[in-house]
Parts: structure tokens; sequence; C-alpha cells
């Protein structure tokens, strides 16, 4: 049997136990996701063969799901958790594009109206109702944000960013209750310098954490692609992200007023994009 059928999901566990430690070590002063990004580069720049070994260990050994809940790479602290994990609301939506305030308050009132229809729907429903509120979110959370409608779109790029104050945010979510989006929107001139134009592949870097899957097999008479692509196949494996998800205003935004849903992995089919 191919190693791979035994693999279920992001598989970088193994490789993250033996090598975090160590990058957390010589680079202290940074967080959780930066050092699973630096493990993640020792692990696409190992050989096909080598790869092909990981697969066979991993598949024969794998770890368990509470050693992976409880390890350090997953427990560590990152410097933007608090607008990340531990944020209120289902998603994040990040604001790249300062350009134009008044397109920016439009669709933040938009959003901010469709976020209090959507709470006062789901108040109203019975209280026996079999579908608990969270699950309720999961599924209903887009269309009740109309003003956020998105299209999909794959990563790439780098950068970084800090966000807005959170105790101002925190005023905005007490007005209208939880929201289903938590609003990054960066307050100063230095912030947004830094956030302005960030790619979706620099977003996911930032909000979410690096892990690495099997990439879907390509269907029969074709070949994988050339050159490798870590986002699409690389070796048969796919860079993959994981954490609450990521909507983009940017400068197109502006005119159309939707925001993008940036993809935290490829489809099933082969050929599809992180």
């Amino acid at each position: 049997m191919d190693p791979s059928q035994a693999l279920g999901g992001p598989s970088l566990a193994l490789f993250l136990a033996e090598h975090y430690g160590s990058v957390k070590s010589r680079f202290p002063a940074e967080g959780r996701r930066k050092w699973r990004l630096r493990v993640a580069e020792l692990f696409w720049s190992l050989s096909p063969e080598d790869k092909y070994a990981y697969l066979t260990t991993i598949s024969q050994n794998p770890p368990s799901a509470e050693s992976i809940e409880e390890a350090d790479f997953n427990t560590d602290e990152d410097p933007l958790d608090d607008i990340s994990d531990d944020a209120p609301g289902i998603g994040i939506l990040l604001r790249t594009d300062y350009t134009n305030e008044d397109a920016w308050q439009v669709f933040h009132t938009r959003l901010q109206d469709a976020e209090a229809e959507f709470a006062a729907e789901v108040t109203t429903e019975p209280a026996d109702d079999d579908t608990n509120m969270d699950a309720d979110a999961d599924s209903e959370a887009p269309s009740a944000a109309q003003a956020a409608a998105s299209s999909s779109t794959d990563a790439g790029g780098d950068s970084a960013m800090e966000a807005e104050d959170p105790e101002d945010l925190e005023e905005e979510d007490n007005a209208s209750g939880t929201p289903v989006f938590f609003v990054v929107n960066a307050a100063s001139p230095d912030e947004r310098a830094k956030l302005s134009g960030i790619s979706n592949l620099a977003a996911l870097r930032l909000l979410n954490d690096v892990d690495a899957r099997r990439a879907p097999n390509p269907p029969q008479g074709t070949k994988r692609i050339r050159p490798p692509n870590r986002l699409v196949d690389h070796d048969g494996w796919q860079e993959v992200y994981t954490g609450k998800t990521l909507w983009i205003y940017d400068a197109k935004s502006n005119e159309d007023q939707c925001v993008r849903l940036v993809s935290q992995k490829g489809a099933a089919m082969y050929g599809t994009a992180t």
C-alpha cells in the first residue's frame, strides 16, 4: 500500500517534533508561527528520497492526536495570538488597503449591520433547537454577512504586520455582541505601511499555523507539475495552513465592496493551490 494512503490530514508533526526545539533555541525572540515556518523550510529542502523516507516513517508510526495537541509547536505562544487564535468570531477580516477610507467605512457599516441581523436571528431561535449556536455560526456566517461577500483566492508572497489596538476593537464588539468576523484594521501610519498590500500567503503565515500534507494524486496519465511548487505539489507534498478562516479587504474591495476568502489548502483535485 502507498504509505500516503495512511495519512488523513496535515502530517508535519513528527518533523516538527524533531526540529522545532532546536529552531526555537536558535531564534528565541520569535514566536510559534515563525518557528514552525523555519521548520517547514527545512522540510522543503529535503531531497525527494528523504521526503519519502519521512512519509514511510510517519505512516508506520503516526503520532497520537493527544501528543500533537500538547506539543510545544502547538501550545507555544505567538505574538499575534490575540488577533488570531484568541480573538472572537469564526473568521478574521484583514484590511490590507488604506487608500479609500470612505469605501472602507461603507463596507464596515454594512458588515456590522449584517452581523447584527445574524445575531438577532440566532437569539430568536428556540432554546431546545438541536443545532447549537457554534454550528449555526459556522454554516450561516457567510450568508449572514452579505456585506462581506467574497471570491476565493490562492496564497502567495511574504510580509509582516501589526494590528490595531485590541481595546478599540473590543468597544465595537461590545456594541453589537460577538462578531462573526474579527476585524483587523491597523490604526497607526507605521502599522498601515506594514500591512498595506500584504499578500495572501503572508497573511496566512502571520495568522495561521503552517503544516504539510500529501498532495492529491494526479489523474492517470497526468504528470506532476514542474518545477515543483510547495503550494501545489512539491515531491508529492503540499504546504497547508490551519487556523481561523481568513478574509482580505484589498484595493479591489474599495470598488466591488467584497472581501477575498483565502484558501488554507488546495482542493481535492490535483493541481489546485493553497
